[in-house]
């Protein structure tokens, strides 16, 4: 973990009360603490560094069936693909990540992706801010990640057919700096930062797969600035009553609360229509980008992903 990203970083059980957390018994080498815990002074709890990566979950959520899926080697492969695909020249790679960075304005001060999996949008924003830092709850896409972000390139296993597997291999194009960026395991729906850290928010693909879509927008806009801020919001809106119970789905419904289209929603509370006081975003533009998923060879997921793109 850089030690640079200790400032941000605050004790994810305390909040709403913003407990900072020290770096207690390490190892490090320069700028890089390998091993180690961070203690909270508030609640006294502590959260392990170990082989560089920081677990700053406030509760264990991996052996749920639904997020187990998301630490199997050929969930894990099949996300490396949807990230990197273009860096190996696929045919059936889509240009989905440099699209949504894209809509980013260069902008001074560090960025957050919530829900970063393997990594490939925070490397794209490198380019646009002094620091990025991509949070997951799957400690195998956060420890891939990390591995990607050391070693700047990969071979990995992709799945053919069956138990046919071929090998892939990238490498990182030079322009992507990955001396800024960081990976932390993490809940969206509990951000482990001060609030106003962020010059910039982006949660791709992620209000549709998490138990409380609701908090992780609210805890979104927490942790950006209050003013001079970009907020990235994109998301196919399959709501599922695996993942989530219905009452909490943001879209979805023919009545109640969040009837309709989960965009339309998301745009209304990021206008602050539902919360009176706090800092609204403006809606600066909406849109759409196609994503794609591969399992194997012959299978792959078409997603329309709708996004929202606020600043303050």
């Amino acid at each position: 973990m850089k030690r640079k990203i200790l400032e941000y970083l605050i004790c994810p059980a305390c909040l709403p009360e913003e407990n900072p957390l020290r770096l207690g018994h390490s190892q490090s080498s320069g700028g890089e603490i390998s091993e180690g815990v961070l203690e909270c002074g508030g609640c006294r709890r502590a959260y392990p560094i170990k082989g560089g990566v920081a677990a700053l979950a406030t509760h264990n959520v991996s052996s749920s069936p639904e997020s187990l899926r998301y630490e199997a080697p050929d969930f894990l492969s099949a996300y490396l693909w949807s990230h990197y695909a273009d860096l190996f020249e696929d045919p059936d790679a889509t240009g989905a990540y440099s699209e949504w960075a894209g809509q980013i304005s260069p902008v001074a001060g560090a960025a957050l992706d919530a829900g970063c999996a393997a990594g490939r949008f925070c490397f794209e924003m490198s380019l646009k801010c002094d620091l990025v830092i991509g949070v997951d709850l799957s400690e195998s896409f956060i420890s891939m990640a990390r591995r990607i972000m050391e070693q700047r390139k990969l071979s990995f296993r992709l799945k053919e057919e069956g138990r046919i597997h071929s090998e892939r291999a990238f490498v990182l194009p030079a322009r992507w700096d990955s001396s800024k960026v960081e990976f932390i395991v993490a809940d969206a729906g509990a951000l482990p930062f001060r609030s106003g850290s962020f010059s910039c928010v982006a949660s791709l693909n992620l209000i549709d797969k998490i138990p409380h879509p609701l908090e992780h927008i609210l805890e979104a806009s927490r942790s950006a600035r209050p003013s001079e801020a970009q907020l990235l919001i994109s998301d196919p809106f399959s709501w599922s009553e695996a993942v989530c119970s219905p009452d909490r789905w943001l879209g979805g419904a023919p009545d109640g609360r969040f009837a309709g289209a989960g965009i339309d929603n998301v745009a209304r509370l990021l206008s602050g229509e539902d919360r009176p006081g706090a800092p609204a975003w403006k809606i600066a533009r909406r849109g759409a980008v196609w994503w794609k998923i591969r399992h194997h060879a012959n299978h792959f997921e078409l997603i329309r992903s709708l996004f929202v793109k606020a600043e303050r």
